[in-house]
């Protein structure tokens, strides 16, 4: 029997300009695609037209979608595990590799990197990710709460530019607002922060704000938002959000 492999594919923001290379050959060669039906239908282009099998899951399967590709793959497939942004980066690529180890012969795994929303949000706004910054999401799913606010206050305090991932969702609509005053507490009200959802697509919104002014932009935050707050030094000048690294200019 031949060997199967598994690719956990990173599709960046969505758009297929945004595709790696290494991601492209690795959808071209696959025999079966499974994902997330909203990371699927942003390859379709690459698999439909092309006869792949494709196996759409929904949110919450993540740990299936990982078994059935595993399985898949031990029976000589050839699967490509879709994953939006960068499959290492709250991706699929972690849960993958731990399924793989409850089985005595896994498969080839090829972890395939994509352009994570941090990045792809941050070029939008400018350059505020110049310097060290600290990555949390606000999605108290898979983390309490308690140990989330004790990694920002951390962050916060240590002045790290701060980027957040999932910051609001109808069941946690709360928890954003309450971020931005624990974040007030470490720093100044015209702090500058940035928003962007849907960053790299076609359906693309920024706004730009400070942690003082914010509050009314809360409602507009969703899963698809990526919220960067800067540190002390970040500053807006011209609409572009910049966090300078330290040249002595």
């Amino acid at each position: 029997m031949a060997k199967g492999k598994v690719s956990v594919v990173g599709t960046g923001p969505g758009s297929s300009k945004y595709f790696t290379r290494q991601a492209v050959e690795a959808l071209e060669d696959c025999d079966l695609v499974i994902g997330y039906r909203l990371y699927v239908t942003q390859v379709a282009d690459l698999v439909e037209e092309r006869g792949k099998e494709i196996i759409y899951s929904a949110m919450g399967r993540e740990i299936d979608r990982c078994r059935h590709a595993v399985a898949e793959a031990c029976g000589g497939r050839k699967v490509a595990l879709v994953s939006g942004g960068d499959p290492g980066i709250y991706g699929m690529a972690g849960l993958l590799l731990q399924v793989a180890q409850d089985v005595d012969q896994p498969p080839e795994i090829e972890v395939i990197p994509g352009l994570t929303a941090a990045s792809a949000a941050a070029a939008v706004l400018g350059a505020p990710l110049t310097h060290d910054f600290a990555v949390l999401s606000l999605s108290d799913l898979l983390t309490p709460w308690e140990v989330i606010e004790k990694r920002l206050r951390a962050a916060a305090e240590a002045d790290f530019v701060i980027v957040l991932y999932n910051p609001r969702s109808k069941g946690r609509a709360e928890l954003f607002e309450q971020t931005r005053r624990i974040i007030l507490e470490y720093r100044l009200p015209e702090n500058a922060v940035g928003m962007v959802r849907g960053a790299g697509r076609a359906d693309e919104q920024v706004w730009r704000s400070t942690l003082s002014a914010m509050e009314p932009l809360i409602d507009q935050a969703d899963m698809a938002t990526l919220v960067i707050v800067g540190s002390s030094k970040t500053y807006w000048k011209n609409d572009l959000m910049i966090t300078p690294r330290g040249y002595d200019l």
